[in-house]
């Protein structure tokens, strides 16, 4: 992997990283940009203990721009747009509408692919592992920041998980504070170990393994889990055999096997709701219907997918694991967070783990 460092016009960082060693970024920002001044705010909310962000600059983030004019893609053809080069494999930059930076924390966008059209699923194994490696050296360098306690990769995809980019791209995000689910999971595991003397994680593992019916895919160094309690239709948590606090500690026939598990774990999200395609029949001028079905083809399916890694502080117990989960549960229906979801924080799936894991074992058959 090369890796290439550049800054964008207003001073911010823009990292290439290629599996060409030969590969030359060196286009310079010809944008006109005044330097970002950026100032969240963090608050302590007192009831709960918990950190809010706020950072009332992002109102004017950019916005479902049209593909013409997409701030992801490369520059070509007169159009300049936050990569400056006429075209990259993987490039990570410095969040120009950040909801953390300075003092507190600091965001990066990660761009997958300059296809404006694909999807992560649609990467070969060969571009995963280069995203795999930016995850790493980023998750290395974020970490080692003063005041960097966690440090979350991750990934939205779908207008209606609310993305406004529709270029495939994930975000990472450097944390001055532990967020509250890690809190929970750290809380957990802490309170397992002094309950059994084993850790959490290596057990959640092990008895998913066993109950088989809720495995979804596995290799010979990753398996992938719809868990017990699931809180999503479809949820899926991809965990290592061998437990490590974060991606920096995997071993190389890890990372080799990362990206053909995690690619089929997406194209089986992809596959999970076809739809109909519709159309007028050849001679149905004097027809009443508008069409009839002609055939079936998947519909991206909207997810996060994010990866949970071991804060700086306490986290000696929690282990590295990516989660993926959808708000789709069924073709036409959307899982919203409504009252008890949003108002207590106490999910209600309305598909049970054990049928999940089943439509997903048989969505590439």
């Amino acid at each position: 992997m090369k890796k290439t460092l550049a800054k964008l016009a207003d001073g911010r960082e823009l990292i290439y990283f290629d599996t060409d060693e030969g590969a030359v970024r060196d286009a310079p920002d010809l944008r006109p940009l005044d330097p970002v001044d950026s100032r969240p705010e963090l608050r302590r909310d007192e009831a709960t203990g918990d950190w809010v962000t706020i950072a009332s600059h992002r109102q004017n983030r950019t916005y479902h721009p049209p593909a013409g004019e997409c701030p992801l893609c490369p520059s070509r053809d007169g159009r300049l747009s936050e990569i400056p080069a006429a075209d990259y494999e993987v490039a990570v930059f410095e969040n120009r509408f950040p909801s953390l930076a300075g003092e507190a924390g600091r965001c990066e966008v990660v761009c997958f692919t300059p296809d404006h059209d694909a999807g992560f699923a649609d990467l070969t194994p060969a571009a995963a592992r280069l995203v795999l490696d930016a995850w790493t050296d980023r998750t290395a360098e974020l970490s080692a920041l003063p005041g960097v306690e966690q440090v979350y990769c991750f990934e939205n995809r779908g207008a209606e998980i609310g993305v406004t980019l529709a270029h495939p791209h994930g975000q990472i995000y450097a944390f001055p504070f532990v967020t509250p689910r890690t809190a929970k999971m750290t809380a957990a595991a802490q309170a397992h170990r002094a309950a059994t003397g084993r850790n959490l994680f290596e057990d959640l593992l092990s008895r998913a393994r066993a109950a088989t019916e809720r495995v979804v895919t596995a290799g010979e160094h990753w398996t992938a889990f719809v868990p017990h309690a699931a809180r999503w239709p479809y949820e899926v948590h991809l965990y290592p055999h061998r437990r490590v606090p974060d991606l920096t500690c995997l071993t190389e026939a890890e990372r080799a096997e990362f990206p053909s598990v995690y690619l089929d774990l997406l194209r089986r999200f992809d596959r999970l709701f076809p739809v109909p395609e519709t159309g007028v029949e050849a001679g149905a001028g004097t027809g009443t219907e508008a069409g009839t079905e002609r055939s079936h083809k998947p519909a991206p399916t909207p997810y996060i997918s994010a990866w949970h890694q071991a804060p700086r502080t306490h986290g000696e117990e929690l282990a590295l694991h990516l989660e993926l989960f959808t708000i789709r549960r069924t073709p036409d229906k959307l899982k919203f967070l409504a009252g008890t979801e949003s108002g207590t924080e106490a999910f209600i799936n309305d598909v049970a783990p054990e049928t999940a894991a089943r439509r997903l074992r048989e969505a590439l058959a």
